[in-house]
């Protein structure tokens, strides 16, 4: 087992790194070319629905690749084939239906996300919109296919798929600087378009790969034909369904949160470079902890072994903690330095990175509620009990909005601030981590109706001594680094961020060692 999830990691971790590495490269352009401007705003509108079909529901750890995993690993055969193409088929023809109504209905959806855009930026992400609307069936096979290939243990395949929509992203746009159009009215089309027809290509060229990929291991036969219906599609269905809607639900607070982002200018933009820089680190930790542990998790469930599960599941929040504060305390730490150096260049200007600096700081501080929580959901739906996630996404969106309202002061039409606080874009943020940790406690405590139930009280006093680690090292490492200067040379600040968190992890290390709440080895699975 401990040489199985050995294997597993590093080929995941491996896979994820490459990924988010492209990922982070192709931000650095996007910034460059883009900044916190009007086109880019207008392409974080448009990508909002789209997104969610490709990032949630049919990414990696989504309810596409979670039900797969969870009906097909022990079904073996032929049958495992015909059951992935029938499904394929129907859930591909659904999301069809939908692009197709997206597509129809763009200006009204953008009016809906950002009522207070101006015309030219509402104008341009409806265009964008249209163009983007194929991904959603694309994406579908996508997310079916990394499941099927999980079953057979291929992880680094899936790990590493999302680099194609990174690399082609870059090569528009340095055809874009290469080409360097004279004609003005083109040269617009093609700037604000740029970013869609490249999401759009990349994502087909994915689809490609994903066919032949589960073609290789026999999952998909292009000779087979439709047979009937089986009673495991059933099953996935069962579990895509709520899961969907729960996530869709859940997709309603970014809705929110774009909602009141409109009132700010460049909002949709900034959020987007902050959420990138804490989804980078954050996509390699949940795959890295999360991915090679759901089918064990799954082989676990049907066994009805739950005393081990717990055992298993009770460590894996224990690291989940003990990474995130790592990453949390770091982005805080090292925040200023971090923007400076990925993106202050190009159309990306000394506002740009203020704007950004506050929000990457402010979901630094929702890293572990939001990764706690993913790890307890996924656990949620491997015992095919999704109705409670599905409430509580209910429930969270009335207390997104709510938060929302009330961080950035309370504002009321024609009448001001009821509030005399206002927190900004960055209370936006806040007020997602604020409902992720809300939701993170009930998971928790309801999980002991269907399995053990988790040591609260142990997992506290461990979670307050990591705190404490992070906060000592964070406040260490700030004062060794707090003259820093913005307009120092770039090698200075490679050197200075790569000292700085040497130093950090250094201490955060040596601290959680000393309040022993770091085991070091993933020893917990042998």
């Amino acid at each position: 087992m401990y040489s199985f999830l050995k294997n597993n990691i590093f080929s995941i971790s491996l896979g994820t790194t490459l990924s988010k590495f492209a990922g982070f490269l192709r931000q650095i352009f996007i910034a460059a070319l883009f900044g916190v401007g009007f086109a880019y705003d207008a392409y974080n509108y448009a990508y909002i629905i789209p997104g969610f079909f490709i990032i949630i529901i049919s990414g990696i750890n989504g309810p596409l690749h979670n039900s797969i995993v969870t009906v097909l690993t022990p079904i073996e055969g032929n049958k495992a084939s015909e059951i992935l193409q029938n499904i394929s088929l129907k859930i591909i023809f659904l999301l069809f239906i939908i692009a197709l109504l997206i597509f129809l209905n763009a200006e009204l959806i953008i009016n809906i996300l950002g009522p207070n855009l101006d015309n030219e930026t509402k104008f341009i992400a409806a265009k964008q919109l249209r163009i983007l609307s194929p991904c959603i069936p694309l994406s579908g096979f996508n997310g079916l296919s990394y499941g099927a290939l999980n079953t057979k243990n291929k992880f680094f395949t899936s790990s590493i798929s999302p680099i194609i929509v990174s690399i082609v992203t870059i090569a528009f746009i340095i055809i874009y600087w290469l080409f360097n159009l004279k004609n003005q009215i083109f040269n617009n089309l093609f700037y604000s378009e740029l970013l869609s027809l490249a999401t759009l290509a990349g994502t087909f060229i994915q689809t490609i790969i994903q066919i032949y990929e589960t073609h290789k291991i026999g999952l998909i036969k292009f000779k087979s034909k439709f047979r009937k219906s089986f009673s495991e599609e059933n099953r996935i269905l069962k579990l895509i369904i709520p899961a969907s809607f729960s996530s869709g639900l859940g997709q309603i607070n970014v809705f929110i949160d774009m909602f009141f982002a409109s009132s700010f200018k460049g909002a949709a933009s900034g959020l987007a470079y902050g959420n990138f820089l804490i989804q980078a680190p954050l996509g390699i930790l949940s795959n890295a902890l999360i991915l090679p542990l759901l089918p064990k998790f799954s082989e676990l469930i049907n066994k009805k072994n739950n005393q081990k599960l717990n055992k298993i599941l009770i460590t894996s929040i224990e690291y989940c903690l003990l990474a995130t504060f790592l990453m949390t305390g770091f982005f805080i730490c090292f925040n200023d330095l971090l923007i400076d150096l990925v993106f202050q260049r190009g159309a990306f200007n000394v506002q740009s990175s203020f704007l950004v600096k506050n929000i990457l700081i402010a979901y630094a501080l929702g890293l572990p509620a939001y990764l706690f929580r993913d790890l307890l959901i996924r656990v949620y739906y491997l015992i095919e009990e999704t109705s409670l996630p599905f409430k509580l996404s209910i429930y969270g969106i009335g207390l997104n909005f709510l938060c929302d309202w009330t961080l950035i002061g309370a504002p009321i039409p024609r009448s001001g601030n009821l509030l005399p606080f206002n927190f900004g874009v960055a209370g936006l943020v806040i007020s997602s981590g604020i409902v992720n940790l809300i939701i993170c406690i009930i998971l928790s405590i309801r999980l002991k109706n269907f399995i053990k139930p988790l040591p609260h009280k142990i997992l506290i006093r461990k979670t307050l001594l990591i705190f404490i680690a992070c906060i000592f090292s964070i406040l260490i490492s700030h004062n060794i680094f707090n003259d820093y200067d913005p307009s120092i040379n770039e090698f200075v600040k490679i050197f200075m961020i790569c000292i700085g968190s040497t130093i950090y992890f250094s201490l955060y290390f040596l601290l959680t060692k000393f309040f022993k709440v770091n085991k070091l080895e993933l020893t917990f699975l042998k």
